[in-house]
This record gives C-alpha cells, structure tokens and sequence, in this order.
C-alpha cells in the first residue's frame, strides 16, 4: 500500500473487533492517515463520524474507548462553518472528566484547548508549514505517548492557527522555534498536538494544491513546505507511528481497566 493511498482512502469502521476509538473528521482531505493506520495495528477499531458530510457525532462517548479529533480548515469557534463543534467540544470535556483517552491534532488540538478554557488565535506571523523541528520540553519525560520523540524530530505543520493560551493545569510537552504549544497533556489521559503526524508529502501536497496561493500571500512557500515533507518523510513516519502506536497502547490498557 502506498502513503497516499493510506492517507487518504476512506476509513469509515475500520478494523475488526477490538476497543472502537470515536474518530471525528471534518474534512474530505484530511483523514486518520497514519495515525490510523497504526492504531488499526495495535488492535483497535476506527469509529469515523465524517461530520462535514452530515454524519452524526453520538451524544455521549457511550460505548467508545477513545477519542481522536482531526485537523481541518475550520477555526475551533467558527460553530456556523462547522455546527457539529459544539458537540465535538462536549466529547472532549467528556473524555477528559472521564479519564477516557484523548488524541487532538491540529485544529482538533485547538479544540481541546478551547474546549477546557484555553485559547486560540490567527499567526499574526502568517502560516506554518512543512516539516519543522520540535524541541522536548521537560515535561516530555516519562510521558507515555510522547516520551518516546527525539529532540528536533520533524513534524509535518500546516496551520494558520495556534493555541496562545493553555487550559489551566495543561501541561506542554513540546515546543518550536515559531509555534510555543507544540504538544501539550490534559487531565490523566489526553493530549493534544498542533502539527499533523497522520500526513505524508503527498497529503502536504494536495493542501498546496488548494492553499498554495494563500499560503504564498502569507509570505510561505508551498513548494519549499512540500518538498521538505518529503525529504522527511521516513523520519515522519517513524517518529509518529510509534507515537501513534504509544496512544493506542493508552486506549487499550483503559479499555482493559474500563472493560470497554
């Protein structure tokens, strides 16, 4: 199977048996990719609720072993461009009341953040994108999904937004040189991340086909922001699989403790 095909085939329910992790998607480009892929490997089931499509996110986790919130375009307050938020934004209050695993990327991190009292805000600097170097902050020690991410280790960005503010009791795990909330904790269970570790190049490369020229008015590069996707894609995938592979172990042990 090639990335691409693994980053964008459709998933809906995928995986057979094993604890279902509620996946919530907003948009057609932007789908579990990697980051599915490995958590289908550790033994769980995807539960896709495609929300830009019409589809129905459930009114409680129910039955679910964990939450995986997306990326996509929207802002995590625009609730008239994507009036599925506020229920996404109860789910996540539930997961972290409830101890039950939680994984934001992107605008799915902002939606953590705001959702527990943070707070999210344009790049007055203009976008981020393409591969960029993390650093671990101390906290990142010891943690069970991210303690395992080398310093520098590339992560793939493409965001015009970013959490400024951290919900109280947050704790960050990794920064940039450009973007300070990298990856934070929340509560026992939950994190969130403001780049995307579920994309390759060539998902990186249909974003540029369609906010290529945005991006360039912004003052960005898309093919400068591709290119270097590419170049780290092996070190991409990697790197965020065994992330990945990390916080679908986490689903599975309270699973185990939840008989979920």
């Amino acid at each position: 199977m090639t990335t691409e095909t693994t980053e964008t085939k459709e998933t809906g329910a995928t995986g057979r048996g094993g604890p279902a992790v509620l996946v919530v998607q907003h948009e057609e480009d932007a789908g579990p990719g990697l980051v599915g892929e490995r958590l289908v490997r550790t033994g769980l089931r995807l539960d896709v609720i495609r929300a830009w499509r019409g589809e129905a996110l459930p009114e409680t986790l129910g039955g679910h072993a964990g939450l995986l919130v997306l990326g996509g375009s929207a802002n995590c307050e625009d609730d008239e461009a994507a009036p599925w938020l506020p229920r996404v934004r109860g789910l996540v209050r539930e997961a972290v009341a409830g101890e039950v695993p939680l994984l934001g990327i992107c605008l799915g991190g902002q939606v953590v953040a705001h959702a527990l009292g943070g707070a999210v805000s344009r790049r007055a600097r203009g976008p981020e994108a393409g591969a960029v170097p993390l650093r671990r902050l101390p906290a990142a020690e010891g943690d069970p999904v991210l303690g395992g991410v080398p310093e520098g280790a590339p992560a793939a960005q493409w965001h015009w937004d970013e959490v400024d503010r951290l919900p109280d009791g947050a704790v960050p795990l990794l920064t940039g040189d450009d973007c300070p909330y990298q990856a934070f904790r929340v509560g026992s269970a939950g994190w969130a991340v403001q780049f995307h570790p579920e994309v390759g190049a060539d998902t990186v490369a249909a974003w540029a086909a369609v906010d290529g020229e945005d991006l360039r008015a912004a003052g960005g590069d898309p093919e400068a922001a591709v290119a270097s996707v590419r170049e780290a894609e092996p070190e991409l995938r990697a790197v965020w699989g065994a992330v990945s592979e990390a916080w679908g172990a986490v689903v599975r042990a309270r699973a185990g403790a939840r008989g979920v």
